[in-house]
């Protein structure tokens, strides 16, 4: 074992997430000039495959971000001026994509429920009724909270008003539950890569329909860097307005290889099969879940610290045994813990896991 594996901690957070050694060499192909015809046949290459995961005839734009770049994307170019974006929020990370549409200067309203519950369809309903919208935005697996939110219910809400665009992060779901991306309607799909995908930070997708781009014809100040517009335009040529993340690029081409190999549904299918592990360990060792019944992640999952557990104390215990969760999020923070069971994770690496964590409880009693 070299030095560097001997160091090792593979990571059961929600992102960044465990990335297999063959998709870190991936990245260390030669570098290309980003307005060269091998990098052209790159981004070509990527699209089909992009297209299939996402289940969707529609263009899947890469971006050199996080997925926080992608919302600012989403906010700016498919709300016009006067008019209203709603947020669903129920956790962290919905929350703040509601204040980066306000600080993008949109007029936003916020259908919010408790943390740890989901957006409940009816809500909408009754919001769409009541007022006018641009889009309706929804994070469909909230990180924090380890809530799945019922997007297909909601399409079929704004089925009923076609002038309202929608607008999904699916960032910690993304290639480990199934989006069908064109059949729900969804108008901006977004995604990063440090999460189901697997691959390391510091690249995002966006999955765009022909409506937002129509819309963004209307709107005054899209920016530059995240305008969908001349994101098209540069993308109709297989290229991008900014220096891509090329290495990334690389990498995900491989990825893709290996997830379409796998299988699509075999993939979603390992994601349950984990989750229902891990849903067992937690009412095994005596903990509860954080999520209401029937909306838990099928990729992430958010444990009630019932017993009390020092949380840090576990994961110091768990890195001298090469692995990590996470801590609750923000307010969360040693109220809950948070176990990743996404992306290339495999059952036999959660047994380990478990048995390492089911040895910290009986030694703390």
């Amino acid at each position: 074992m070299s030095p560097k594996q001997s160091e090792h901690v593979r990571l059961f957070i929600p992102g960044p997430v465990e990335v297999r050694e063959e998709i870190l060499e991936a990245q260390a192909e030669w570098m290309i000039g980003h307005r060269s015809s091998a990098f052209a046949e790159l981004y070509a290459r990527l699209q089909p495959k992009l297209q299939q995961t996402f289940y969707t005839t529609n263009p899947v734009y890469i971006y050199t971000s996080s997925g926080t770049g992608v919302w600012e994307s989403a906010s700016r170019c498919a709300v016009r001026d006067d008019r209203k974006i709603l947020h669903l929020t129920c956790g962290a990370f919905s929350e703040r994509w509601a204040e980066v549409s306000q600080l993008n200067g949109k007029q936003v309203d916020v259908l919010a429920v408790e943390w740890g519950q989901a957006n409940r369809p009816e809500q909408l309903a009754e919001a769409l009724h009541r007022s006018e919208y641009d889009a309706v935005a929804v994070v469909m697996n909230e990180t924090s909270t380890g809530v799945m939110n019922p997007v297909a219910e909601y399409a079929e809400i704004l089925k009923d008003y076609p002038d309202t665009l929608f607008l999904v992060d699916v960032v910690s779901c993304y290639a480990g539950v199934k989006i069908p991306t064109d059949e729900w309607g969804i108008d901006v799909c977004l995604t990063s890569t440090q999460k189901a995908f697997a691959l390391p930070p510091g690249m995002a997708f966006g999955a765009v329909s022909p409506a937002v781009l129509e819309r963004a014809k209307q709107v005054t100040n899209r920016g530059y860097y995240f305008d969908v517009l001349e994101i098209d335009r540069h993308h109709q040529k297989n290229n991008t307005p900014a220096t891509p993340p090329i290495a990334l690029m690389y990498a995900a081409d491989r990825q893709l290889d290996d997830i379409l190999a796998e299988g699509l549904e075999n993939r979603f299918a390992r994601h349950l099969k984990m989750q229902q592990m891990t849903h067992e360990w937690v009412r095994r060792a005596g903990f509860e879940l954080f999520s209401e019944e029937g909306y838990h992640s099928p990729t992430v999952t958010n444990v009630r610290n019932t017993r009390g557990i020092d949380v840090s104390a576990l994961n110091s215990f768990l890195k001298k045994r090469g692995m990590m969760i996470s801590n609750g999020y923000g307010k969360l923070k040693d109220k809950a813990f948070r176990i990743a069971h996404m992306g290339d994770i495999q059952p036999e690496h959660l047994e380990e896991l478990f048995a390492a964590m089911d040895e910290f409880l009986a030694q703390e009693g």
